[in-house]
């Protein structure tokens, strides 16, 4: 053997060179992301990250459904709110942390899909794979002999697969079978159902439009544009698609059971009794909370409820200028409300008022009033009166339930030293320097409607049962390949039959050897 020379012993020293790997450029970066984007795995965790993603939606209101929560929440909470709000939790599902992975769902369900349909189409059409030459290491191998000959033998095992919707191809002297692309089927269904809910709630949704209104007890919303306290379109909303109704609230009656353990009330029962008149034709109806009344392909929800004091405001000559019902928004369980009373026109200067009315009042030791039941066993409304520039002739929309006092000189309560405003049910009193007076004149209720139109309502029914089936198929339809190898031996022929399966199938052993069984039989009858 010839020595290594110096430089061969170098050079087994020195190390491999790296592998160099090939650069990806722009277009490979782009398609490995769009591999990325359209693999099923990619698909369940968007979908996942979409459902995690809708949860802060159920956790604080929302301003399309409930925007006085949203207010209450401000007021609760205003470090937490401004936190928040930047973060668009209030706008949960248009935020575009959502609308984003909304649309990547979109997309990656879309390039999952259309490979794998085409793929799906052509093995439709392609004939079932040859018959393995080895039988004996698939599933379920098993042997049985028939006194007939070959012909027979895989003609009436061809009749038996067809009945059993085999797709059934021969190869020489055996069969080979294949069924259960309805799994596949069924997958692909399961899939494009889900696009089918993405599209319809993110493009039918965009013609519907959900808007809320507070009606007073005696009073008529019509369903117009105008007419709501506030509204939410969607993107393609088109105000002539209003359906032409009004609801009129005529009486609302409230069931509450007491608590025995904590004396807290528990609302049991909420009925509104509306009158609706619909393409000329009243007709008289009842909404509950969890039972929306259906108008055309509009449906109105229950979403709250309180009391609206009707106040009145004399002038110093006894000159009705202000009388109407106010609605005071609920604090808590009792009812105990807060509302804004704003007069414009009438005395020398605006007039705005804060108060607080207790269905069941009584006075705690400290003087303060508070409600210890919903119900208007004693109703005491109390004022703090303002007066000043109210900002309403400065052509800007203000908050009917909120009052700036930054401006405006307070008259009553506080450090003025005159006390607060008390009034009972019917009760009168005069406002502080002969400005006139404010009366408590009547107490009718109120309720909160949500107007809802929902045009994805079919769209996503027909597609979530079609995710079901779908789902329900590609769990349970199994897909399976079987074989089945006739050899002629003396006067008769010796039969194997063998399967395979696509996936996890563990019925498949018994179902070749019941098969073998019944293709026997058959046999046997000849």
């Amino acid at each position: 053997m010839e020595p290594l020379r110096p430089s061969d012993h170098h050079d087994s020293e020195r190390p491999a060179a790296p592998i160099a790997q090939p650069k990806l450029g722009a277009v490979g970066w782009a398609r490995f992301a769009w591999r990325q984007l359209t693999s099923m795995r990619t698909a369940l965790v968007l979908l996942l990250m979409l459902a995690v993603a809708a949860i802060p939606g159920s956790l604080v209101p929302q301003r399309s459904a409930d925007p006085n929560g949203v207010v209450r929440f401000q007021r609760d909470n205003p470090e937490l709110f401004e936190v928040l709000d930047a973060l668009q939790v209030f706008d949960t599902y248009s935020s575009v942390w959502f609308s984003a992975i909304y649309l990547l769902l979109f997309v990656s369900l879309i390039g999952c899909i259309i490979p794998r349909t085409q793929h799906h189409w052509r093995a439709l059409r392609a004939k079932p794979p040859a018959t393995p030459a080895r039988l004996d290491r698939l599933v379920g191998h098993t042997e049985r002999r028939a006194s007939v000959d070959v012909e027979t033998a895989l003609g009436d095992a061809r009749d038996l697969l067809h009945r059993q919707r085999f797709r059934v191809e021969r190869f020489g002297d055996s069969l080979s079978a294949e069924r259960g692309y309805l799994r596949e089927t069924g997958n692909l269904v399961f899939h494009a159902a889900l696009v089918g809910i993405l599209a319809t709630v993110g493009l039918a949704g965009g013609f519907g439009y959900n808007g809320q209104r507070v009606i007073v007890q005696g009073q008529t919303f019509t369903n117009q544009l105008t007419s709501f306290d506030s509204f939410s379109p969607g993107r393609f909303f088109d105000e002539a698609r209003l359906d032409p109704f009004s609801i009129r609230l005529d009486a609302f009656e409230a069931v509450y059971d007491l608590d025995r353990t904590t004396g807290m009330p528990i609302p049991l029962d909420f009925t509104a009794s509306v009158t609706v008149v619909e393409n000329g034709e009243a007709r008289a109806e009842t909404v509950k909370v969890n039972e929306p009344l259906p108008i055309g392909a509009t449906n109105a929800y229950l979403l709250g409820n309180g009391f609206a004091p009707w106040i009145t405001v004399f002038n110093a000559d006894g000159t009705p200028v202000f009388s109407q019902p106010v609605p005071f928004l609920p604090t808590d369980a009792n009812l105990t409300s807060l509302g804004v009373v704003k007069v414009p026109d009438g005395l020398d200067e605006q007039l705005g008022m804060i108060g607080f009315f207790y269905p069941s009042a009584i006075a705690l030791d400290s003087g303060a009033l508070t409600s210890v039941f919903p119900e208007p066993d004693n109703p005491v409304l109390t004022l703090n009166a303002f007066e000043g520039d109210l900002g309403l002739d400065e052509g800007v929309p203000r908050n009917a339930y909120s009052l700036n006092t930054d401006e405006l000189e307070q008259i009553t309560g506080g450090d003025t030293g005159v006390d607060s405003i008390v009034l009972t049910l019917g009760e009168s009193a005069e406002l502080p320097g002969g400005r006139g007076s404010v009366e408590f004149t009547s107490l009718p209720r109120f309720v909160s409607l949500d107007i809802h139109h929902d045009p994805t309502q079919a769209g996503v029914l027909i597609s979530s049962l079609l995710v079901l089936a779908g789902l329900l198929t590609s769990l349970f339809v199994p897909r399976r390949r079987l074989w089945v190898v006739a050899t002629a031996e003396g006067e008769g022929v010796r039969l194997q039959y063998a399967g395979l399966a696509r996936g996890d199938d563990p019925g498949l052993e018994r179902a070749v050897g019941e098969f073998a069984d019944r293709h026997l039989d058959t046999l046997s009858t000849r």
